[in-house]
């Protein structure tokens, strides 16, 4: 769980995601099937190539990148396929037709907007913005998830650590395990006072919230945060002697 994989990771579900929401608003909007296409997965292509490449070129800092690389790291474990799973989920609901507005849907938004700060954040800025259109009910889900896959991973944490101090003893981050603990922490204390505490939601203008930057931070960022604060807790927890 090294800091390059968790990057490389991240920007594929940041690319895939908003390659989905592009291509949805372009045959939503009537465009025809090849050149929606074209329009969504060319971009998502070259940003990917993009973000990859300054990627490796950080993982190339630790040296015998190549000698070190197997083709199991593309394959997700139990906590990463239930990570996919749940972005799937959060990206249909938010593409999904939202008429409902009564029951479970409104009991789960109260919950939601009692339970997390950020939820009446992005609420106040939605109303401030006269946007809607289900993003409430999108954020609310997303929130949900990502409590689940935290719970979900929390579970697991100590056998997660184990696994990180059998790869550490193969190979050598640049960062070394406290350095990574650090930098893990302070970026996961940094998401929850944005997004949890809702602090970015207030600083955004109505143009990122009504586009898919927007729809990227509702429907994804909270099951990224829940991945990262996991990530971080591993790490730490790695950092101890066995025992």
């Amino acid at each position: 769980m090294g800091v390059a994989r968790l990057l490389a990771k991240g920007w594929v579900v940041v690319c895939l995601f908003v390659a989905g929401h592009a291509l949805f608003r372009a045959l939503s909007s009537h465009v025809p099937v090849t050149p929606a296409l074209a329009s969504a997965v060319i971009p998502m292509v070259l940003f990917g190539a993009m973000g990859l490449l300054f990627i490796a070129g950080y993982g190339l800092s630790s040296g015998h990148l190549l000698s070190r690389f197997r083709p199991m790291h593309f394959m997700p474990g139990f906590d990463q396929i239930v990570f996919i799973l749940f972005v799937l989920l959060s990206f249909l609901i938010q593409v999904a037709p939202h008429h409902l507005s009564w029951g479970i849907l409104n009991a789960l938004e109260t919950a939601i907007r009692f339970a997390v700060p950020g939820q009446r954040g992005l609420e106040e800025s939605l109303l401030r913005c006269n946007l809607d259109g289900g993003r409430t009910f999108s954020a609310a889900a997303a929130w949900l998830l990502a409590f689940v896959f935290l719970g979900s991973a929390i579970s697991r944490l100590r056998i997660a650590a184990a696994l990180v101090r059998l790869e550490r003893k193969r190979r050598i981050e640049p960062l070394g395990p406290q350095g990574i603990a650090l930098v893990l922490g302070v970026s996961a204390v940094a998401g929850i006072q944005f997004l949890f505490m809702g602090t970015l939601y207030r600083m955004l203008p109505c143009g990122v919230l009504a586009g898919i930057s927007g729809a990227l931070l509702i429907g994804v960022a909270p099951l990224m945060l829940a991945y990262l604060i996991f990530a971080a807790l591993t790490n730490l927890l790695a950092t101890q002697p066995e025992g």
